[in-house]
C-alpha cells in the first residue's frame, strides 16, 4: 500500500482522464493520481480485472473502488457541503443509487462526452 493516498484510473480511457484532470483542477486536496498501466499492480495488491473494471482510491490503509473511491475524494475536502455528500455516497439508500450510476457511466464511457473507442470496457466485462 502507498503511504500517501492514489488514485487508480485507466489511462488508455480519455473520458477517466479527463474526468481525473478535472476533479484534480477543481478539488482543494487530491491525492497522486496515476494510470493503472503505469503501476506495478502487485505491489498495491490490485488484479488487472479490478482495474479494469473501477478507479481506485488507496489511502490510510483502506481501499476504495467505483463510487466508493469518488466518495473518498469528497471526504477529504475542507468544505463541508463536499464531505456531507461524500458521506450520503457511500449511505444507503443514496449508495445504491451512486452505484448505479458509477455502474452505467463505466459501461458507457465510450459513448459519453470525451470517451472514445479506447474507453470501451473489455466485451467480458459487458456481458457479465
Amino acid at each position: 500500500m502507498p503511504t500517501e493516498p492514489l488514485l487508480v484510473f485507466d489511462g488508455d480511457c480519455a473520458f477517466c482522464t479527463m474526468w481525473v484532470r478535472r476533479l484534480e483542477n477543481t478539488l482543494d486536496r487530491f491525492p497522486d493520481a496515476q494510470p493503472w498501466q503505469w503501476l506495478d499492480l502487485d505491489a498495491l495488491a490490485l488484479s488487472h480485472d479490478e482495474v479494469t473494471h473501477y478507479a481506485w482510491l488507496l489511502a490510510g490503509g483502506r481501499r476504495f473502488r467505483g463510487h466508493a473511491a469518488f466518495a473518498a475524494l469528497l471526504q477529504m475536502q475542507p468544505q463541508r457541503m463536499l464531505r456531507l455528500l461524500g458521506h450520503l455516497l457511500v449511505t444507503p439508500p443514496f449508495s445504491w443509487a451512486a452505484s448505479l450510476g458509477y455502474s452505467l457511466i463505466a459501461r458507457f464511457r465510450h459513448r459519453l462526452p470525451g470517451g472514445t473507442a479506447a474507453c470501451a470496457m473489455p466485451r467480458a466485462s459487458i456481458d457479465e
